[in-house]
């Protein structure tokens, strides 16, 4: 049944309509004042047009800040911050909205190879990287890489791969720019925890395997590795940065506002999207009041073609399958990075049968499961 402007499946008919099972993407002009329809009966979506009255529900006024300003009205009327999509639609069906790979329409779309760097270019600037053909800098204990900057299109972060064998890497910061890590591999299970740590101007943290971490402005890190493993690390950072400035000494400016930076991946936090699953990691709750990064699991499907109001980067964790554009797809595996443009109209399908996890980055913005 469509769902699309009718009472909540289930329910008494007492609840709001959905007017859709999408938001309303709008530009609003600075200092106009907006009544978002809180009842989904009005016919002037996502506006409202009087039809409440008798209803008990009331509108909700928002008055623009500034002009172009984008926003994303809630369609279905379950937000739990109106009047702006919070991703309450996701979980109106039992399984994530998808698209047929084999249609007649997909069947066209060619697959995209990558050029001499590893990059796949798709539309817009999305493109996927093959990290093994990405070189390598050495300095120190330390190896890196750029793998999204400003030369790719990204408009808002960047992103740096990082290799720590044995020892000490040396210090390093992105000046006044938030840092949120990502350990990929470490020291794993039965190993001493204190084998992989990463220091952050001089408190050490725990580098657990598929772990977030969150570097303030000001701040700088080291990794430390005492174990015989490669420690592995992708570090984005938002605002973006073109390189990473290196200290001779670790400063002593931890902002002790924000004391607790790691968060492992914990399968009892994770939230649901109809069939689909994430976990925050790093967020507003450990300081990080721009970007958020977190971590997901995706069954085998291809996801229906949609856009962000973010920009976003994509490891991949575990499995394989296509990211895909309107006139393109990339294979992508584990250890590939995507990178997302803001408002580009995107699909992630997974192919292999033990699904697809994933770690993400988005910036600017807290909640991964809005989407338009």
């Amino acid at each position: 049944m469509n769902q699309d402007a009718h009472e909540m499946p289930g329910g008494t008919g007492d609840g709001p309509r959905i007017a859709r099972t999408k938001p309303f993407y709008a530009e609003l002009e600075k200092g106009k004042r907006y009544l978002w329809c809180a009842c989904g009966r009005s016919q002037d979506q996502p506006y409202c047009d009087g039809s409440h009255r008798g209803t008990g529900f009331a509108p909700v006024a928002y008055v623009a800040r500034e002009d172009g300003e984008e926003v994303l009205f809630c369609g279905c009327k379950r937000t739990a911050g109106p009047p702006f999509c919070d991703g309450a639609h996701n979980n109106l069906r039992e399984t994530y909205d998808e698209d047929d790979p084999r249609s007649a329409e997909n069947a066209a779309i060619p697959v995209v190879a990558a050029d001499g760097g590893g990059k796949a270019r798709l539309d817009g600037g999305c493109f996927v990287f093959t990290l093994p053909r990405g070189k390598l800098l050495a300095r120190g204990a330390l190896k890196y890489c750029p793998v999204i900057g400003r030369a790719d299109g990204a408009l808002h972060q960047s992103q740096f791969y990082l290799e720590a064998g044995p020892g000490e890497s040396p210090v390093l910061g992105f000046g006044a720019s938030h840092v949120i890590l990502f350990v990929a591999q470490g020291s794993g299970e039965g190993h001493d925890e204190r084998e992989c740590e990463v220091s952050i101007s001089g408190r050490r943290f725990a580098a657990a395997p598929l772990s977030g971490l969150h570097v303030r402005p000001g701040e700088a890190f080291q990794l430390l590795n005492s174990s015989a493993t490669t420690l592995k690390v992708f570090a984005a950072v938002c605002p973006q940065a073109d390189g990473p400035t290196w200290h001779d000494a670790m400063p002593d400016n931890f902002d002790a506002d924000y004391p607790d930076r790691a968060v492992p991946m914990d399968p009892g936090a994770r939230r649901s999207m109809a069939d689909r699953f994430f976990q925050m990691l790093v967020d507003k709750r450990i300081g990080s009041d721009v970007a958020a990064q977190f971590i997901g699991e995706i069954p085998v499907s291809k996801a229906a073609p949609h856009r962000h109001l973010y920009e976003e980067s994509l490891v991949v964790i575990r499995g394989a399958g296509f990211m895909w554009t309107p006139t393109g797809k990339a294979p992508v595996k584990a250890g590939d990075v995507i990178f997302l443009p803001r408002k580009q109209i995107h699909s992630l399908e997974c192919t292999g049968p033990g699904g697809m996890m994933l770690m993400g980055v988005i910036y600017p913005g807290d909640n991964p499961s809005i989407n338009y």
